[in-house]
């Protein structure tokens, strides 16, 4: 499917879908725990579902309110996830585990699989293929866990082998899902376990990883975000948990900041919330971008902002609609330290390059990010190389510029936002899908 947008301004309010990073830490934790856990409002898309199926062949069972759902269809009630899980014992699966295009999914539970006394192969779809594992899996080798990248590159699919016992081990940390991994496994080792962490990036993706640990009760100690402790032998427990909003979905609506005669109301956000991408909204702000936390939510009104330097190294998912405001910005905004962002679905930097270059945008691509100068963009075809993120950031790039914009593949954005184009009609967009 593709998208066609006429340039439009968005007016009106909207709620902002759940966290995937929550709702797969949820799962994730829930299938872990004994007893059945309890999920008010989680995500319900592509990458959240194939985690849940996942789950379910390590031993969960899943009640789901809304079982007939698919990801972009109208729920029948607000969506109530009730999981019963393995008490720390998961079950190996009795087929490959395919993630699907979930990352996330994937780096969680390899580290699940190496609970288990026995095999388990655990895979993905093409984008999954290419994505490194590699760093995580040599982190879980001194902890008694036999890992092998099948293809012999680094990526999925995997072979893992338990059990796991603890012990002393160092993880590169640029992709910040390896560490939560371990973080979020080792406590149910059956001894103490020491984590070093080299390098980490996406450091507020960590610290939601330990509120979850928190809240568990889970025994830790940490020296900064470098050294880990973990005490072995522990276990999850049943919880009844709301899932927050995910601000990482808000940010293509912070583009209302730079859209002409926009006022929009984001609905649902939590500040108090770990998620990194809320800090975009500081970051919009200093350059001048009227966004206001009211009673009613987040305020966001077109204005003038200004080009900046911004460091993205903790979020890195918000590179490709930074990119979008950095053409439409009074001169010139470096987005820098976001060298991962090449590692996600797609290389975000090198792709969001040649798109918004094809709509006229100045802008040049460098090792860690990219500089953007005030352009004028002008609608024409662009591809989503089938990322979600990449879809949604020229989506709203196509609202801003002259003429019409197709951006093809449009159905990428089910993996984490199947809402989305329903959302930017609520706000009336000018957008209709195009059945290929």
């Amino acid at each position: 499917m593709d998208m066609l947008i006429t340039p439009s301004h968005l007016r009106g309010e909207i709620a902002i879908p759940a966290s995937k990073s929550h709702t797969i830490r949820a799962l994730v934790i829930a299938t872990l725990a004994p007893g059945r856990s309890i999920l008010h409002a989680p995500l319900v898309s592509a990458d959240t579902l194939s985690c849940r199926a996942s789950c379910a062949l390590f031993g969960a069972t899943v009640h789901d309110n809304n079982v007939e759902a698919q990801p972009a269809a109208p729920l029948q009630a607000p969506p109530r996830w009730e999981i019963a899980g393995t008490a720390g014992t998961p079950h190996q699966p009795q087929d490959i585990v395919d993630v699907g295009n979930s990352g996330t999914s994937m780096n969680f539970l390899i580290s699940t699989a190496g609970l288990i006394d026995g095999y388990s192969v655990l895979s993905g779809d093409a984008q999954i293929k290419r994505r490194p594992v590699q760093p995580l899996l040599e982190a879980l080798q001194p902890l008694g866990v036999t890992t092998h990248a099948l293809a012999r590159n680094g990526c999925p699919p995997v072979l893992v082998q338990g059990r796991m016992r603890g012990g002393v081990t160092q993880v590169q940390s640029r992709i910040s899902q390896y560490l939560s991994s371990l973080l979020l496994h080792c406590p149910l080792a059956p001894n103490d376990t020491e984590i070093r962490a080299l390098d980490l990036a996406e450091k507020p993706y960590v610290e939601m990883t330990l509120r979850w640990l928190d809240k568990q009760g889970i025994q830790y100690e940490q020296a900064g975000m470098e050294q880990f402790r973990v005490k072995g032998n522990q276990t999850f427990k049943p919880f009844d948990e709301q899932i927050p909003a995910d601000f990482s979905s808000a940010t293509f609506f912070l583009c209302g900041a730079v859209i002409p005669d926009s006022d929009i109301i984001l609905r649902g956000l939590d500040f108090n919330d770990s998620q990194g991408d809320k800090a975009i909204v500081t970051m919009l702000q200093a350059m001048g971008g009227s966004l206001e936390q009211t009673d009613q939510g987040l305020h966001v009104r077109s204005s003038q902002v200004r080009g900046d330097e911004l460091d993205l190294g903790d979020t890195p998912d918000a590179l490709p609609v930074m990119a979008v405001i950095g053409c439409l910005a009074e001169g010139t905004t470096r987005l820098r330290n976001v060298a991962h962002a090449r590692f996600k679905e797609t290389d975000r930097i090198a792709v969001m390059r040649q798109e918004l270059r094809a709509m006229g945008a100045d802008i040049d691509e460098h090792e860690d990010g990219l500089t953007i100068r005030t352009s004028r963009l002008h609608g024409t075809t662009v591809d989503s190389h089938h990322d979600h993120r990449i879809a949604m950031a020229l989506c709203m790039a196509g609202l801003a510029a002259q003429g019409t914009t197709v951006v093809k593949h449009i159905e990428a954005v089910q993996v984490t936002f199947p809402q989305f184009p329903d959302l930017l009609r609520q706000l009336g967009a000018e957008v209709r899908i195009i059945e290929i």
